[in-house]
Parts: structure tokens; C-alpha cells; sequence
């Protein structure tokens, strides 16, 4: 079993807007109404929004490949991509998405382990990333790989107001 990571560039909006569409409803369309999935599927993730977030220098993409298929994939911002100001000595993970079939590998620790990697590379002193609430094994997951609570901030899921645990991570 081998696990290829790859960075991603303007090529592969396609198949990042499918795995995008694809793991964001696994794993949120039990607790939200369809309205406001599809609302926020299509703001977050159509070809243009994609297309920017892809040619932002401030944001990477990396496509996780297991057994020579894309099982998921890694966004890191930092600087202007930050998607709340948290300073310059901070990297975010904004996404860490894997495909059902492919989780229970180890692929998310993968994956994080490689952000972490990329801010220890870039001299930041802090990584953090935003949960939902309600995401009680990505914030179990987070709180294993030594993340801790530091905050709170909206998210809208179509109209519904929800909150995202901040959780950040000191490196240095």
C-alpha cells in the first residue's frame, strides 16, 4: 500500500471541485438540510472560487494518492489566505478532506503531519485550523495530534449560522 502525495495546480480543478463536493457532503449532510448543503456547496467550492483559492501564492493544495487513487486532500494558507487573522507566525489548515472509502489508513495524520512539516519549513511558531462543533472525531483527532481549544468563530452553512472550534497547535 503506498500513499503519494502531489501538489496541486490549476489542472486539477476538476477533480479537486469533485472530491471537494464529494467529502463535504459525506460528512456533513446527516446534520444539515439539503437548501443549505447545496448553498454552501456551490459558494465554497465552483470552479471560479476554486480557481482563485488555487492561484493564491498564499495557499498550497496537495492531492493525497492511495494505491494510485486520490483518497483526499490538504489546503495550508498562510499570510493573505488566512481565513481569520491570526498573525504572521501561524499556518492554517483549512482543509484536511478524505474520501469515506479511504479513511481508517491514517491518511488525516498523513496529511497533518505534512502541514505541520510545511510550517516548521516556513518558521512558523503556531499551526491551527477550524472544527465544527459538532465534529466530535475530528476534534478528538486534533485534540490526539496535541491541538488545543484557543477560540471560536461563525461559519455559515447556507443560512444557518454555525460555530467552528478554533484549535491551534505550538510548534516552536
Amino acid at each position: 500500500m503506498s500513499t503519494i502525495l502531489k501538489k496541486c495546480s490549476l489542472e486539477d480543478l476538476l477533480k479537486l471541485q469533485e472530491i471537494s463536493y464529494e467529502t463535504f457532503t459525506e460528512t456533513f449532510k446527516d446534520q444539515n438540510s439539503p437548501e443549505n448543503l447545496s448553498a454552501y456547496l456551490e459558494r465554497a467550492y465552483n470552479l471560479k472560487q476554486l480557481e482563485k483559492e488555487l492561484s493564491n501564492i498564499s495557499s498550497q493544495f496537495f492531492f493525497v494518492y492511495f494505491n494510485d487513487e486520490v483518497a483526499g486532500y490538504l489546503k495550508v494558507n498562510t499570510n493573505d489566505a488566512l481565513s481569520e487573522e491570526m498573525g504572521d507566525e501561524s499556518l492554517e489548515v483549512e482543509r484536511i478532506y478524505i474520501r469515506s472509502k479511504f479513511q481508517k489508513h491514517g491518511l488525516g495524520k498523513y496529511l497533518l503531519n505534512k502541514a505541520i512539516e510545511i510550517a516548521m519549513e516556513r518558521n512558523k511558531k503556531k499551526i491551527w485550523l477550524g472544527v465544527w462543533e459538532k465534529n466530535e472525531n475530528a476534534m478528538a483527532f486534533y485534540k490526539k495530534m496535541g491541538f488545543v481549544q484557543t477560540g471560536a468563530h461563525s461559519f455559515y452553512m447556507g443560512d444557518d449560522e454555525q460555530t467552528d472550534i478554533i484549535m491551534t497547535k505550538t510548534l516552536i
